[in-house]
């Protein structure tokens, strides 16, 4: 329990460290914010990847995820750490970050299988920031994808890199997991990424942090 306690006491510093980095560029190198935030999501979430190997119990995520929550939230209102806040859209995704985190680790703690909360926090963690990264800085041809004439927000460029970022982590992911590369492993990476596509491509204002870890982890509950 001491171990414990003392890693969840190092993920704490590690992050309010991450935080005051990526506070430090926004203010004095002037890096955009949507950039400082893109940042932060894909250092916060690929750190806390090992959480199964590290928590036997859900309650150090839980007490984690709510310091953080909370700071996030008090800060937006003291409009103070913009390199988070700093957005021309509207967003709840940086509060649903935590939230997904102890979600869908809960999920992996109740039904004993580290797998179901490691590959949705690689997706989201890696595929997230790349679609972003894809669509901001594609901007010929990069059309927006509507669903029954309703734009969803999202363009081509962006949704086909989180697509075929999300299948290569899959790949790798259910191979080093199964020990085999076999036809189940293909099929099973393409299910996965067309849910977790699908779930990043009708979410809004962020609702993609919460909806695609959540989506991922219960494909894979049905069909591991």
């Amino acid at each position: 329990m001491g171990n414990t306690i003392t890693l969840s006491i190092v993920y704490f510093i590690a992050i309010i460290l991450l935080l005051a980095f990526n506070e430090l560029n926004y203010r004095r190198l002037k890096v955009k914010g949507e950039i400082t935030r893109k940042f932060a999501h894909f250092t916060a979430t690929v750190a806390v990847v090992p959480f199964p190997y590290i928590f036997s119990s859900h309650w150090y995520v839980l007490i984690l995820a709510s310091i953080f929550f909370i700071a996030l939230f008090v800060t937006q209102r003291i409009k103070q750490l913009n390199s988070i806040h700093d957005i021309e859209r509207k967003s709840i995704g940086s509060y649903l970050l935590p939230m997904s985190i102890y979600i869908t680790f809960l999920m992996s703690n109740l039904l004993d299988n580290k797998f179901i909360y490691i590959l949705p926090m690689l997706v989201l963690g890696i595929s997230d920031p790349m679609a972003a990264i894809v669509g901001m800085g594609m901007k010929k041809n990069n059309h927006q994808i509507k669903l029954f004439g309703i734009s969803t927000g999202k363009s081509i460029f962006g949704s086909g890199a989180f697509f075929i970022t999300t299948i290569v982590i899959c790949l790798i992911a259910l191979y080093f997991h199964r020990g085999v590369f076999d036809l189940k492993t293909f099929w099973l990476a393409l299910v996965v990424s067309i849910v977790g596509s699908l779930a990043e491509m009708i979410s809004w204002r962020g609702s993609d942090n919460l909806t695609i870890p959540v989506s991922i982890a219960f494909t894979l509950l049905f069909l591991l």
